[in-house]
C-alpha cells in the first residue's frame, strides 16, 4: 500500500471508537475499509486513495478491558479540507466490528499547517530575541553606555550618611540639594556638577552642617512629597533657595531645558515662607490657591493698599539712595552674562529671579508688589510702559533705549549711572 509523505500531509483526522466486545486492531482496520467501500464513490475510495498516497497509514490503538474495547483512530490526509471532512464523516457510519456493535466519533480534524505556522511564529520570536541580544550595538548606544558608566563611577559617597554627591562637592559655594541618587545622575548627565542627594525624606545631619557654610538650593520633585521635603528643610536647615520640577514630574526625568528653567526660577526662601504664611492665614474667600511653580515668581496678587508711609507719591520720581545704589550695583554685577532679572520689594528683599525673556509676563502676573527690577539687558519702551502700569519705581539695567525724561514717575538707571 502507498504511504503518504510527512511533507504532503495537510490534515489529520482524529477519532474515538468504542466496541461492545473484545476485538483486535486488524479487525478495526478491516471494518474501516470494508464498510466505507462503495459509500463515497470511486474518487473517494479509501483503498485507492491510500494507494495513490492521498491517505496515509491508518493508525489504530486499542485497549480491551472487561470484555469491551476502546481505541483511537488517526488518519493523515493530503486531500482538501472538504474531501477530508467527508472521509471523517464516513467513519462515523461504522456500526459493527465483526459481531460486535461499535460507535465511531470524530474528535477533530487538525490542520497540520496551522500547527507548523504556530511553530514557525514561536521559533521566529526566539531567533529574533537571540539576534537582538547578540547584535552589535550602534555607536550612539555605545556612547550612552560608556557615558552612563563614567557618570556612575563619578558619583561619590559624601558624609557619614554616605550621601550620593557629585565629585568635588566641597569646592562649590552653591549646592543643589535633590531627593535621590537618580536625581544627582540626571543633573550630572546635563552638566550640573554641584548636586547632592538627601537619600530619603529625612534631613541628614550632613545637610544640616553644609547649610551653615554653603548656599543651598532645594530642588525637589513636582509633587506633594516635594512640598513636605521643603517644609522639613525649612524647619531643620538654613535653606537659601527653593525650586521644583514641573507638576507631576520628577527631577530625574527632566530634560536640559526643563532643568535650566527650574534652576533659573529659584525663589528665595524668605519669599517662599511669605507665600506659605499667606496661604495659611488668608480667609478662604481670598486664599491664594495657585500652586508654587519654578520659573514663576510665587507672590500673591493683591489689590493696592493705601499706606500712610513716607514713600513718594506716584507723580514724583524716586531717587536712588546710597544704600540702594550699592545693593543694585552689586546685583547688576552678579547678573552680567546671565540674562537674568531680580525682582525686589520696597525693603530690597529678592522676590525672585527670572529670565529676562519672561520679565514682562512675570511683572503682569505679580502686579503692584514689585518696587524695583534689576536685570541683565536693555530697557525699552514696552518694559517702561508695563512697569509704570504696575507702579514699579526703579528699572536698573546694563543699558537703556529710553530717555529718563519720558519715564514719568519711574526712575531709569543704567550701569554707568551707578
Amino acid at each position: 500500500m502507498g504511504k503518504i509523505s510527512i511533507e504532503a500531509t495537510k490534515y489529520i483526522v482524529q477519532a474515538n471508537i468504542s466496541i461492545e466486545g473484545s476485538v483486535e486492531r486488524p479487525d478495526v482496520i478491516g471494518a474501516i475499509f470494508g464498510q466505507t467501500e462503495g459509500l463515497l464513490g470511486s474518487d473517494l475510495e479509501l483503498r485507492e486513495l491510500q494507494k495513490n498516497g492521498k491517505i496515509g497509514r491508518i493508525e489504530v490503538n486499542m485497549k480491551n478491558k472487561n470484555g469491551k474495547a476502546t481505541g483511537d483512530i488517526t488518519i493523515p490526509s493530503s486531500l482538501d479540507k472538504v474531501e477530508t471532512a467527508i472521509i471523517g464523516a464516513a467513519l462515523e457510519t461504522i456500526q459493527r466490528i465483526g459481531p460486535c456493535n461499535s460507535k465511531v466519533k470524530i474528535n477533530a480534524i487538525e490542520d497540520v499547517r496551522i500547527s507548523k505556522r504556530n511553530f514557525v511564529v514561536e521559533r521566529a520570536k526566539e531567533l529574533l530575541k537571540e539576534l537582538t541580544e547578540n547584535v552589535l550595538p550602534d555607536s550612539k548606544d555605545i556612547t550612552n553606555d560608556v557615558f552612563h558608566s563614567v557618570r556612575m563611577m563619578g558619583i561619590i559617597d559624601y558624609g557619614k550618611e554616605k550621601l550620593a554627591a557629585c565629585p568635588g562637592i566641597d569646592d562649590f559655594e552653591e549646592i543643589i540639594l535633590v531627593e535621590g541618587r537618580a536625581d544627582v545622575l540626571n543633573l550630572m548627565k546635563h552638566g550640573i556638577k554641584n548636586a547632592i542627594a538627601m537619600n530619603g525624606t529625612k534631613v541628614p545631619e550632613t545637610i544640616k552642617e553644609l547649610s551653615k557654610t554653603k548656599t543651598i538650593t532645594a530642588f525637589v520633585d513636582g509633587d506633594r512629597g516635594g512640598d513636605l521635603i521643603i517644609k522639613d528643610l525649612i524647619n531643620t536647615t538654613e535653606l537659601d533657595f527653593v525650586t521644583k520640577a514641573p507638576d507631576g514630574k520628577e527631577v530625574e526625568e527632566l530634560t536640559t531645558k526643563e532643568l535650566n528653567k527650574a534652576l533659573r526660577g529659584q525663589v528665595a526662601i524668605e519669599q517662599y515662607k511669605k507665600d506659605i504664611k499667606y496661604i495659611k492665614s488668608a480667609p478662604s474667600s481670598e486664599r491664594y490657591v495657585k500652586k508654587f511653580k519654578p520659573k514663576v515668581i510665587s507672590v500673591r496678587t493683591q489689590r493696592p493698599i493705601k499706606k500712610t508711609t513716607s514713600r513718594v507719591s506716584s507723580t514724583q520720581k524716586s531717587k536712588l539712595t546710597k544704600e540702594e545704589k550699592a545693593v543694585f550695583g552689586d546685583m547688576l554685577n552678579s547678573l552680567v552674562g546671565t540674562r537674568g532679572a531680580y525682582l525686589l520689594d520696597q525693603e530690597n528683599n529678592v522676590l525672585g529671579k527670572v529670565p529676562t525673556s519672561e520679565l514682562s509676563t512675570t511683572i503682569r502676573n505679580i502686579g503692584t508688589n514689585i518696587y524695583a527690577v534689576v536685570f541683565d539687558g536693555t530697557i525699552n519702551r514696552d518694559l517702561v510702559r508695563i512697569s509704570e502700569q504696575n507702579n514699579i519705581k526703579h528699572l536698573v539695567s546694563m543699558d537703556s533705549k529710553v530717555p529718563s525724561s519720558v519715564s514719568g514717575s519711574m526712575n531709569i538707571t543704567t550701569k554707568k549711572d551707578i
